[in-house]
């Protein structure tokens, strides 16, 4: 699910945005793409000499300013289409033959009276025809959404297109919702950008982004549609170059990730979580597929732990990360995973791969370049992550000299 503004869709890199676009589309993603028109509305009223009118940054759409909605949705619309349409045999869309469609896929009603203000034809979504919206993407078509739906007595309503793109992408169950904004993502009170948001952290940085209207609202589709059906979403700058790709296929991505963690919270462990991390890695320990730890040895090492935490506060995961700094080559920028568990009950539920895509995520962030880990049970479902046979020759000397000839465990290796 893409959602861009009418911004969006003015700027010079949007040719591109069409490119990556067709780019997902030959590799057999199925995408619905809504659009908005704001900029467009705001030129059409003012050809108009006709005065815009807000509440709460709500626009209040009379008859008149829904004249020039329609006109400017429909020659947005019309805009899309044709980028999408491109084929020529000088472009980078040579061939690609892409179908786009969309319809009265939106059913709406009015936003109605609020504190004494009549909205007239602003409205809000009341339900996406999901069946047809399907039927379109398992043929194989781009479906376009315009900021616009209809009435069961026929009436037309302005839609806000974020709002759109959050019930479309629940409706359809979609993997991602990725918000193009003209920001990169969303940043920290000291400018930087956070990479990464769990649901709970979503909250705090909504207040933080007080009078950032476009950022707010992008940020809060995500927020709704992780708490329903999807499982990730992420904001994104229209304005970069590729930013679509980088998001989808590099590690470190674009821009901002919220992440699903559905009924689970991905967590940094405190000491009063010992408890629960033994009660989680004993059984594997008396197995012999962990190496066994003391409680005075975790709480010792309790702040290298990530901890997923069920909604009824039982620990079903958890992971460890141990950066090394020592002077041979295979200590530079290398750190170990170990502790890798998951809950019995809660197995085969994406526990443990959420929970090593976080760690990932944290060695990018302390510019660790290589992952290795040691195992003598899950050798396959690391190569299935991306790790790599290695030997004890890989190890960093101070991690050789620990190694356990007993436990003969495999060893495998990954770059970040």
């Amino acid at each position: 699910m893409l959602a861009l503004s009418g911004e969006a869709v003015d700027h010079a890199n949007f040719t591109n945005i069409v490119h990556d676009i067709a780019l997902l589309h030959s590799l057999g993603i199925k995408l619905v793409l809504v659009h908005g028109a704001k900029t467009q509305v705001e030129e059409r009223l003012k050809s108009c000499a006709i005065t815009a009118q807000f509440d709460q940054h709500t626009r209040i759409t009379d008859s008149e300013s829904m004249a020039c909605v329609k006109d400017a949705v429909g020659s947005t619309r019309i805009t899309i289409e044709a980028k999408l349409s491109t084929g020529a045999a000088n472009s980078p869309m040579h061939g690609a033959r892409i179908q786009v469609v969309g319809g009265n896929l939106i059913t709406a009603k009015p936003l109605g009276v609020k504190d004494g203000i009549d909205f007239h034809h602003t409205g809000e979504v009341r339900r996406i025809d999901q069946k047809s919206l399907q039927k379109q993407l398992d043929d194989g078509a781009i479906v376009l959404l315009s900021p616009i739906g209809y009435s069961p007595t026929g009436e037309a309503f302005n839609l806000n297109y974020e709002d759109i793109a959050t019930h479309a992408a629940i409706s359809v169950g979609a993997e991602k919702l990725i918000m193009f904004s003209a920001d990169t993502g969303i940043s920290d009170q000291q400018g930087n950008l956070i990479k990464m948001l769990s649901l709970n952290e979503v909250p705090g940085c909504l207040d933080n982004l007080n009078g950032e209207v476009a950022l707010q609202n992008a940020l809060m589709a995500c927020y709704q549609a992780c708490e329903n059906s999807v499982s990730r979403g992420h904001i994104i700058s229209y304005a970069h170059n590729g930013a679509l790709i980088e998001e989808l296929f590099t590690r470190e991505g674009n821009g901002t990730l919220v992440l699903k963690n559905g009924a689970n919270t991905i967590r940094q462990a405190t000491i009063d979580d010992v408890g629960g991390l033994l009660e989680l890695i004993t059984p594997l320990e008396e197995q012999g597929i962990l190496v066994k730890r003391s409680r005075e040895l975790l709480e010792t090492e309790i702040s290298r732990f990530s901890i997923i935490e069920h909604s009824e506060g039982m620990l079903v995961g958890c992971a460890a990360l141990y950066p090394f700094n020592g002077g041979d080559s295979n200590s530079s920028n290398s750190a170990e995973l170990a502790c890798v568990a998951t809950h019995p009950d809660f197995i085969n539920q994406g526990i443990a791969s959420g929970l090593l895509e976080h760690i990932e995520y944290l060695a990018i962030q302390q510019g660790i370049k290589k992952l290795f880990v040691l195992t003598v049970k899950a050798g396959h479902w690391f190569k299935e992550k991306g790790f790599v046979d290695s030997s004890l020759d890989d190890l960093p000397a101070e991690r050789q000299s620990l190694y356990n000839l007993q436990r003969n465990s495999h060893i495998f290796c990954k770059n970040l």
